[in-house]
């Protein structure tokens, strides 16, 4: 027995028996894959999956924004909360008198969950009365889920790019609250502007840029002035570009409008 006396013999022995006989009735019980289950599908892989399937074209633009946004908006917000250490990241934020301010977001290694992700991940915080100003993109995906606050969101289609003007079409006008999602790509509400109306907010975001090689920048943001839109016909808008110090001062904060 190798050195082991009778007495220990026998106990490694039951101790042996009992595992197996535990395993065997969690197996059949369907326990053990439950209790696998949060890790191998674990929201984070999966949004992981609909990222690279989206590089490798095996979704569409609109596919992936439906897609992310459902997930996002299925994740139990406490347990995110949890996942991404909210409470660590947001520790004396310095939060900026105009605009927002950006934090990395770090997930925990955990066995079953990618050790490297195909999307950057970030925090956004602001006070009341700033905003994410309202800015187009090109080449890029973005999604977003409200961690904490309330915004007033609105989203634009670009229909066209005139060089120092676009012309685009409203698709999103809401108050949006901890635990709701959205996204941008450049088929589908390209354009967003987020308004502070709380005392704080933050988002959760995930980005992509370089989503096509082709274009030459891995991507590129175009700041615009809703505010003296041009209205077209359709419920179109022809809103020129602001460059960000502009755009900054006119959108980054503004209690009433």
């Amino acid at each position: 027995m190798s050195g082991l006396s009778r007495r220990e013999f026998i106990q490694q022995s039951f101790n042996a028996v009992c595992s197996y006989f535990l395993f065997e009735t969690l197996f059949a019980r369907g326990l053990f894959a439950q209790a696998v289950q949060p890790i191998t599908k674990h929201w984070a892989g999966r949004l992981d999956s609909m990222c690279r399937d989206l590089r490798s074209n095996a979704l569409t633009l609109v596919q992936w924004q439906e897609q992310v946004e459902a997930l996002l908006n299925q994740i139990e917000l406490k347990e995110l909360l949890q996942f991404i250490d909210f409470e660590k990241l947001t520790r004396q934020f310095d939060f900026p008198d105009l605009g927002t301010a950006t934090k990395p977001v770090s997930f925990p290694k955990l066995y079953g969950l990618p050790s490297e992700y195909a999307f950057h991940k970030k925090i956004f915080g602001l006070q009341e009365g700033r905003a994410i100003i309202p800015h187009g993109h090109k080449n890029m995906v973005s999604a977003h889920l409200i961690l904490k606050g309330e915004f007033e969101l609105r989203h634009y289609d670009k229909i066209a790019d005139e060089g120092d003007h676009l012309i685009i079409k409203p698709t999103i006008d809401k108050i949006a609250q901890a635990g709701s999602s959205s996204s941008i790509s450049d088929e589908k509400n390209n354009i967003h502007w987020f308004k502070t109306r709380s005392e704080t907010a933050f988002t959760f975001d995930v980005i992509m840029t370089n989503i096509d090689p082709r274009h030459g920048k891995p991507y590129e943001i175009d700041n615009i002035d809703p505010h003296t839109a041009e209205k077209l016909s359709g419920n179109l808008l022809h809103v020129r570009k602001l460059e960000v110090e502009e755009a900054l001062k006119k959108y980054g904060k503004e209690m009433h409008h």
